[in-house]
């Protein structure tokens, strides 16, 4: 049983990500398999101290106990420790990082050759159920049975950007799933996913020729489809621009940063908005978060400690581009994940989530990349 929980355990906190995304689920079923999963984890470290040693202090996992770290030594020096929601964040990051190792560790050959394969039919199931309950996909922003557009968007457009990616060639049904991801994922609005497109292309093809025509072809497309009354991801960038909300949260999120500017507000506060501002009266229906995943972490910890969180995130990932750019198949669906995520937590706030399915990729693709490098540097 421990055996198998430190294979499958991170499995299960991320496909239960999803079940919280789901209107039906999240303020159900998901917080129960996610306390669950978290004192399960707990637990069977506790009894095993050995994996404390041999994995989570691992070369491949250091860079995530090194955040631990900095989340330790803010809670008790610089949050307050009578902050059960603090505890329960530096707790829970613990337990995510700590089921990552484990789980890669133990089960490396899996996410090297079947993860995404399930990740990708996990998520296309979602979208045909989403299909039968509301199939009006293209009569306002889509989403589904999730419930934010947005999110269902960062759903579909990683499996599209998984499918379209692999090396090997395509069944006419992966064909059709990749047709159907990408409509659901424009038709949700949601402007950040036209980034994955251009950038899983890029990674796919490179700077050819193939690339300027289907740019060009995009660019017609645009035109085309901006000129109709619908509200896809193309619809909202002719209307809106791709910023348009996004300067004024930035600006807000700035501003509630140079209030406690070199400690942050907690830990607790890892939405990009603290619980505790007041929101001016002509921005209340547009401020829902700082939508900036480096600004939440400078507000979540101050510059101090959020600027240490920055850096050992960008360390770790350039090591990880330099070394795993110009090595193709799984491994490049990995780095797809960590080079759009980067990019992508200009406009979302990402890095910091619990029980956010991005994030939760992006601290996989990061460990998973680590310890491949590790075992590459390794290899007799």
């Amino acid at each position: 049983m421990i055996r198998w929980f430190y294979k499958y355990g991170f499995l299960l906190m991320l496909f239960n990500t999803i079940l919280y995304s789901i209107n039906q689920t999240k303020d159900t079923v998901a917080p129960f398999l996610f306390y669950l999963i978290m004192g399960l984890g707990l637990l069977f470290v506790l009894v095993n101290p050995s994996q404390i040693r041999g994995v989570l202090f691992h070369k491949s996992f250091s860079f995530l106990m090194a955040l631990n770290f900095i989340n330790l030594v803010y809670y008790l020096f610089f949050d307050s420790i009578s902050n059960f929601q603090s505890l329960e964040y530096l707790m829970a990051r613990f337990m995510s990082f700590a089921l990552i190792s484990l789980s890669i560790y133990h089960n490396f050959q899996y996410y090297k050759n079947n993860f995404f394969p399930l990740l990708i039919k996990i998520i296309f199931f979602v979208v045909i159920v989403g299909l039968f309950i509301d199939p009006f996909i293209l009569s306002a922003r889509y989403y589904g049975i999730i419930w934010n557009p947005n999110m269902l968007a960062s759903l579909t457009i990683l499996a599209f950007s998984f499918l379209f990616l692999k090396n090997e060639k395509k069944s006419n049904f992966e064909i059709f799933m990749m047709l159907l991801l990408i409509i659901v994922t424009l038709s949700t609005g949601s402007r950040s996913v036209l980034i994955a497109v251009v950038l899983s292309f890029v990674m796919k093809y490179g700077f050819t020729i193939r690339n300027i025509l289907y740019s060009i072809m995009l660019i017609i497309s645009i035109i085309l489809i901006s000129n109709t009354n619908l509200d896809t991801s193309f619809n909202r960038i002719s209307s809106q621009g791709i910023f348009n909300d996004r300067t004024e949260q930035f600006y807000f999120a700035v501003d509630n940063l140079k209030q406690k500017l070199f400690v942050g507000y907690g830990l607790d506060e890892y939405s990009g908005l603290p619980k505790d501002i007041e929101i001016p009266e002509e921005l209340e229906n547009l401020i829902i978060g700082a939508h900036n995943g480096y600004l939440s972490i400078l507000i979540q910890y101050g510059i101090l400690f959020g600027g240490l969180v920055v850096l050992i995130m960008f360390r770790k990932s350039l090591q990880i581009i330099q070394f795993f750019k110009n090595i193709s198949g799984i491994y490049n669906i990995y780095l797809f994940v960590i080079i759009y995520t980067l990019i992508a937590a200009n406009f979302e706030s990402l890095f910091t989530g619990i029980n956010e399915f991005h994030t939760l990729l992006f601290w996989l693709s990061l460990s998973f990349l680590s310890h491949a490098k590790f075992l590459s540097n390794h290899e007799i």
